[in-house]
């Protein structure tokens, strides 16, 4: 098994440890990943990362497909790709439509038509067999709307980019893991059951399916993010990670419209999901934190003492000895904790 690592969280402003990412590096880890809500953006300290290591591996988890051309994107890739040295991983995403449409003004569409297309468009680029070209629902390339000057025509990159470069999603609907399966190289599930992966085996498989070739989870990296909290007080190590769960499960979508609760409910969460929903929405946060079972913290979580964390990373260990997870990406862990789950992994 792998390890990755997030080493910065969302706040009102944004700063990246680079000491702290080099003594990763030094340990062991394969990766570190940065993302983007609202606020800032996920490339520039994916270069800022890049600029300043020279083996770990960095990608973005995620790029919000709508706020970019996927063109804008493949050429990012290939860019950090070569002044790497081939270190950089794509991690795309569709993000939700309270954010696609709240903060980028764009229309959220058809999610899954939306990845299908986007990475067909990025490795039609990165390719190079020939000249870009793409009739699809969300994009149609050269463009010939009736605002177009009908003056475009089909390009082909500059760039000679990387045939292999891998284009990971984010994905926990059955639709979504189905095409990250089919297209691309990886998948990060936000939390994971390591001893439940039944609840995301069938469309996996149905995606590798229809890829045809053979495609199996061996030939695809499943990176769930972990968080993990080293401490004697279980219930100290609990809270914000039950702070971050109700936020997600509670308020991350509308009511009728939230993956994250729905997913929740498939590891057996359900009536904890209801009603971490009713309370984050009615405006009652601490409640909603509350409500966040405990099971559920110890499942997708390390939590507690170093040996009930080396203890719990078993599973994880299980899990990836039958490809379940290839790397375990923790979220913002201290350097002890980063200490300890290289000792214990790698």
């Amino acid at each position: 098994m792998k390890l990755g690592l997030i080493p910065a969280e969302f706040s009102g402003t944004y700063s990246i440890d680079m000491d702290y990412v080099r003594e990763a590096e030094a340990l062991g880890f394969d990766s570190a990943w940065t993302s983007e809500s609202w606020g800032n953006d996920a490339v520039t300290p994916a270069s800022w990362m890049l600029a300043g290591t020279t083996r770990i591996n960095v990608g973005t988890a995620i790029m919000q497909m709508s706020a970019r051309s996927p063109a804008v994107a493949a050429m990012t890739a290939m860019t950090l790709g070569d002044l790497s040295g081939g270190r950089f991983i794509l991690g795309i995403g569709p993000s939700g439509p309270q954010v696609i449409e709240g903060w980028h003004g764009a229309p959220f569409g058809r999610p899954i038509a939306r990845t299908r297309e986007y990475i067909e468009i990025i490795r039609k680029i990165v390719a190079r067999k020939a000249p870009l070209t793409h009739d699809g629902a969300h994009y149609q390339i050269p463009y010939r709307g009736p605002d177009s000057t009908g003056l475009g025509k089909p390009l082909k990159s500059i760039m000679h980019g990387d045939p292999s470069l891998k284009i990971y999603t984010a994905a926990i609907t059955p639709a979504g893991l189905r095409v990250s399966a089919e297209m691309a190289d990886g998948t990060f599930p936000i939390f994971m059951d390591p001893e439940r992966f039944e609840v995301l085996e069938a469309p996996l498989n149905e995606g590798f399916a229809k890829a045809g070739g053979g495609k199996s989870l061996a030939d695809f990296a499943m990176c769930p993010f972990v968080a993990i909290q080293v401490g004697d007080d279980l219930d100290a190590c609990r809270a914000p990670i039950k702070q971050n769960l109700a936020l997600y499960i509670g308020g991350m979508g509308a009511r009728d419209k939230n993956f994250y609760n729905d997913y929740a409910k498939k590891l057996g969460y359900g009536d904890a999901a209801v009603a971490i929903q009713d309370l984050f929405l009615s405006g009652k946060r601490k409640e909603a934190v509350a409500a966040v079972p405990d099971a559920l913290v110890d499942t997708v979580a390390l939590i507690g003492p170093r040996e009930r964390i080396i203890e719990r990373l078993g599973a994880w260990q299980a899990a990836a000895a039958k490809g379940h997870v290839e790397t375990l990406v923790a979220r913002r862990p201290t350097r002890e904790a980063m200490r300890i789950l290289a000792e214990a992994v790698l």
